[in-house]
């Protein structure tokens, strides 16, 4: 501030003073809080008849039908290809044989940067299964602690398509909406010409995207939260109350979530995992860590069967990235 300012901004502070042209905010304590209350209701009860939206109907609908194909090709493509998962973290690894680069937590993140101990990699290691409570309806009371069980708990993209306006007694939806027991994998898959699982890989990528792009789409409409601590979702205009924070998780906090807005990666998780180029060796070492690739797991998957993905995730892949010195 300049010294011509400075004396100008004082002057005029001094002035304020002398004529008591100071400004004080305070609540209003006439405001009837009881008064307020059916009018706060009545407001939510009004809103409710906006919902659900006609023009977002068929992106729900198309949300559920990629699903069901995204799941159905992953189950078909982890007939094919070996995938690893580690025993003791989340971490996820495509290929003959699990990576050796240390950057294991181990249970409940006690260690640190070690060797991940690999096991078979199955359904739920690719697609991050993300479960809320299924809600009577979009605008309802806050669910207790005490109603927890009183609520199915589905899918969180399921009741994010259920309250966009999709029919539950819909034929077409009712294993994907009712139990989950969707489209079984293809039989057979060892026996596949590589041009038939290209096309699997291709499809699968495919609904991949339309899954992701029709959530976030959603997402612009319907309100959801996450917790700010824990992987907890709600898909609603408000949170919960029951005290389920790191429940479902290692973390030793019981207690109430601290809510925040939903994004796409919340419903749907990426899953990114590290990636291997052709000029890489063919067991990743721990040494190479700074030249090697990521990629969300389901497009590494499609790759494998001979996809080539999309340009978006080529800077997060390094496909053009030089090599590891050997």
């Amino acid at each position: 501030m300049s010294l011509r300012n400075r004396k100008l901004w004082v002057s005029t502070m001094m002035l304020q003073g002398l004529t008591g042209s100071s400004r004080f905010y305070r609540s209003n304590p006439k405001v009837d809080l009881k008064k307020l209350r059916p009018m706060i209701l009545k407001r939510i009860e009004d809103r409710a008849k906006d919902y659900p939206v006609k023009s977002m109907v068929p992106v729900a609908e198309d949300v559920l039908k990629a699903r069901t194909l995204l799941i159905q090709g992953v189950s078909t493509l982890l007939q094919v290809y070996s995938v690893w998962a580690c025993k003791h973290c989340p971490e996820v690894y495509i290929g003959e044989k699990g990576h050796l680069i240390r950057n294991c937590g181990g249970y409940k993140h006690r260690a640190k940067n070690q060797i991940h101990d690999w096991i078979k990699g199955t359904l739920n290691d690719i697609i991050v299964p993300v479960e809320t409570f299924h809600l009577h309806k979009m605008f309802q009371n806050v669910i207790k602690h005490d109603q927890r069980f009183d609520f199915d708990r589905i899918p969180a993209v399921i009741e994010l398509c259920l309250q966009a306006g999709v029919d539950p007694n819909n034929k077409l939806y009712s294993n994907n909406l009712n139990s989950d027991n969707l489209m079984p994998a293809i039989s057979g898959a060892d026996s596949l010409s590589p041009h038939e699982l290209r096309l699997i890989g291709r499809g699968t990528l495919r609904a991949w995207e339309t899954v992701r792009s029709g959530v976030q789409k959603l997402l612009l409409v319907y309100p959801s939260k996450v917790c700010k601590y824990c992987s907890e979702v709600h898909v609603g205009p408000s949170g919960h109350k029951a005290l389920l924070c790191g429940v479902f998780k290692y973390e030793s906090w019981r207690g109430s979530h601290f809510w925040k807005k939903a994004e796409v990666d919340d419903l749907v998780p990426p899953k990114v995992m590290w990636f291997r180029r052709p000029q890489d060796p063919h067991v990743l070492v721990d040494e190479g860590r700074d030249y090697y690739g990521h990629a969300p797991v389901v497009v590494d998957l499609c790759t494998k069967a001979g996809v080539i993905a999309p340009s978006k995730y080529f800077c997060m892949m390094k496909v053009q990235g030089i090599p590891a010195p050997v």
